[in-house]
């Protein structure tokens, strides 16, 4: 996630200083800025399944971006060990590196790759040739007109070993792709601290990114923000149309409401 700031002296400067001053050239904003997010949220959905079995999740990004409009990131959250072929990652980092451009219109481009790691789930015994880290390119595009804006949205997996259905068993792995297409609304209510957002998205499988037996499911949202300085409060409604039973008998695709708070900087 990123976020623009601006700098409270140079406002103040700016509104104080005699008229000849102001009709200096103003200071040339920064090449490089930098970024973060820190956040505690009830329940990690991805693409409206829990990634924690239902409980809560401690989460984390930085993200770098140069004037030119490249930009690299860093995220990760806790995660369950079901997430994962071999049970054994409690941890999600994705890895990011994009270019988004703002065009005359209201109209955004943001180009990009994400590569999803999974610390600690490399096999430890010869032979197993499974994998759970994979790599997905992603692009969308974003309309605004005032408070509100719509975002559509394409992330492509290629064939690739930790997406495929038959890992654990023996001999050579069926590589698989997989397709998620979403769109996303939002809208800034004016002259208040409160947003509201929907998303709607579609996931194409079969993979190791789709529940099993199920070939494409879809997942959807609402929710609503309340800002205060860097602060941030948050509740959403996050759904799905299939099941999937978790090794302790949840349904991690089931309907819930979720709670999060957070802070940027």
């Amino acid at each position: 996630m990123r976020f623009t700031s601006i700098s409270l002296g140079a406002l103040l400067l700016a509104t104080t200083a005699p008229a000849m001053a102001q009709e200096a050239a103003p200071a040339a904003a920064p090449a490089i800025t930098l970024n973060g997010t820190a956040t505690v949220i009830s329940d990690y959905k991805f693409r409206g399944i829990s990634q924690t079995d239902g409980n809560f999740a401690v989460q984390g990004g930085l993200t770098i971006s140069h004037a030119s409009g490249f930009y690299v990131s860093a995220w990760g959250s806790s995660i369950d060990d079901y997430v994962t072929t071999h049970g054994t990652a409690h941890q999600e980092l994705d890895l990011i590196a994009g270019y988004k451009h703002a065009f005359k219109g209201g109209v955004t481009l943001d180009v990009g790759a994400l590569y999803y790691v999974y610390p600690g789930t490399r096999p430890g015994f010869t032979g197993d040739k499974s994998s759970s880290d994979f790599i997905e390119p992603y692009a969308s595009v974003t309309y605004a007109i005032g408070p509100v804006s719509a975002k559509a949205t394409v992330n492509y997996a290629p064939k690739q070993k930790a997406l495929s259905l038959d890992q654990g068993q023996s001999g050579t792995l069926k590589s698989n792709d997989n397709v998620y297409l979403a769109g996303d609304v939002s809208a800034a209510i004016p002259h208040s601290p409160i947003s509201l957002t929907g998303h709607l998205g579609h996931t194409f499988g079969p993979s190791w990114l789709v529940p099993i037996q199920r070939k494409e499911y879809t997942d959807w949202s609402v929710g609503a923000a309340y800002t205060w300085k860097n602060l941030s409060l948050g509740v959403s409604y996050v759904g799905t149309d299939v099941k999937y039973i978790t090794p302790t008998g949840h349904d991690a695709a089931k309907g819930s409401i979720l709670g999060s708070i957070g802070v940027s900087f």
